[in-house]
């Protein structure tokens, strides 16, 4: 027998890589002569570096960038074995954890990392960026971003304005001829689950600014920025940035990759799997394990990690176990993907801090469980 074994995270307890290292250890027990593949996954979310740094060989790479409240941080990126594509976390150089919760006002933060990042990777010789753009900090419109790519944006006066949330409604001039030239032949791909557009109700600010720090009065002045930034942006290029689906995500950083930098928005998981080449791994497999901290009917609904891992696999005809900390309403939507089956962690009610402090031992036990269910099932004869 041949297992895949492809787990997103537990956030804050295990990562992708030592789920797939204790399901090693689990299959070793149940199963000694499986044959077994590790490729952990991740769906451009906390994690992504390391996932795809694991499956495709690489090197890690720290770059000093400015943080979210201009201030310097140092931001993790892969460089994958190819050496002409990197990943990158939006999250390392302009994520929400950077600011204090007394300190969240996205007036004041900034995408400007992310950019630095970027060009960071193209200067080490990447001709593709990954970019997962999920955990951010920022409500700028990608001003921050587009500005240390080479952008110019300029108020009434002709004087450059600061590269934050606030100063959007400053933008009377964009002036995007001192980009990167390099950023020409750069394939960009964005890992982006959400289809919000830029502006309006169900637009960046009004639907992610109050996790960020915004009163509703904040709200409607980072609206007016952003409405104003938008169209001044537009007269400049000819192209319309705010209306297209994941426009609005990561505080507008959408709209300036996929609407100025002409980048590709694409599910997550698809992407990931796409790049690690899962359906080639997938070739002469029995088994599939996934999972992720907790399955519900969101999961089913935006395509995370054990939904698109089960899709593929039902193409290939491979039934899935999803392993997953908690279930919620609606996780049976995995069953109508493919063969499959949920099997949790928890091994009797329990507080979550207990879950996490043991989270080791509990995915450990689960996994052996499952795989006991499994030899069971080899040995009926119907």
């Amino acid at each position: 027998m041949k297992m895949l074994f492809a787990s997103d995270s537990f956030k804050g307890s295990l990562t992708a890589v030592e789920i797939c290292d204790l399901l090693q250890e689990a299959a070793a027990d149940i199963f000694p002569d499986a044959e077994t593949v590790s490729l952990p996954i991740a769906d451009g979310g906390e994690g992504t570096v390391d996932a795809l740094l694991c499956a495709m060989g690489g090197k890690r790479m720290t770059t000093r960038v400015t943080g979210p409240l201009l201030m310097p941080v140092d931001a993790q990126w892969g460089l994958l074995g190819d050496g002409q594509t990197a990943v990158l976390e939006m999250a390392q150089a302009s994520g929400l954890p950077y600011v204090p919760a007394a300190q969240r006002d996205p007036r004041k933060t900034t995408s400007f990392g992310t950019g630095e990042l970027m060009a960071q990777a193209i200067r080490c010789g990447a001709k593709s960026l990954l970019i997962g753009i999920g955990g951010s900090a920022t409500n700028d419109g990608g001003l921050g971003m587009l500005s240390a790519l080479g952008a110019v944006f300029t108020d009434r006066q002709g004087k450059p304005v600061p590269p934050t949330g606030g100063a959007l409604a400053d933008v009377c001039h964009a002036d995007f001829s001192g980009l990167m030239p390099e950023l020409a032949a750069c394939r960009i791909t964005v890992l982006c689950d959400v289809t919000n557009p830029l502006l309006g109700a169900t637009g960046a600010t009004y639907t992610y600014g109050p996790q960020k720090g915004a009163t509703p009065e904040i709200c409607a002045e980072l609206e007016a920025g952003m409405k104003h930034y938008a169209q001044v942006v537009e007269n400049t290029i000819g192209r319309n940035i705010a209306d297209f689906p994941g426009a609005g995500a990561a505080g507008g950083l959408g709209a300036a990759l996929g609407g100025v930098l002409k980048a590709t928005l694409k599910s997550g998981i698809d992407a990931v799997l796409e790049t690690v080449r899962f359906d080639e791994q997938l070739k002469q497999v029995n088994l599939v394990v996934t999972g992720e901290g907790r399955i519900d009917g969101q999961s089913v609904q935006f395509g995370k990690v054990p939904i698109g891992v089960a899709r593929r696999c039902a193409k290939a005809n491979v039934p899935v176990l999803c392993i997953c900390g908690g279930i919620g309403a609606g996780a049976e939507g995995l069953f109508d993907v493919c063969e499959s089956t949920i099997q949790t962690t928890v091994s009797k009610p329990m507080a979550l801090s207990e879950a996490i402090e043991n989270a080791r031992t509990l995915y450990l036990d689960a996994a052996k469980r499952l795989f006991r269910a499994v030899r069971i099932g080899q040995k009926l004869h119907v």
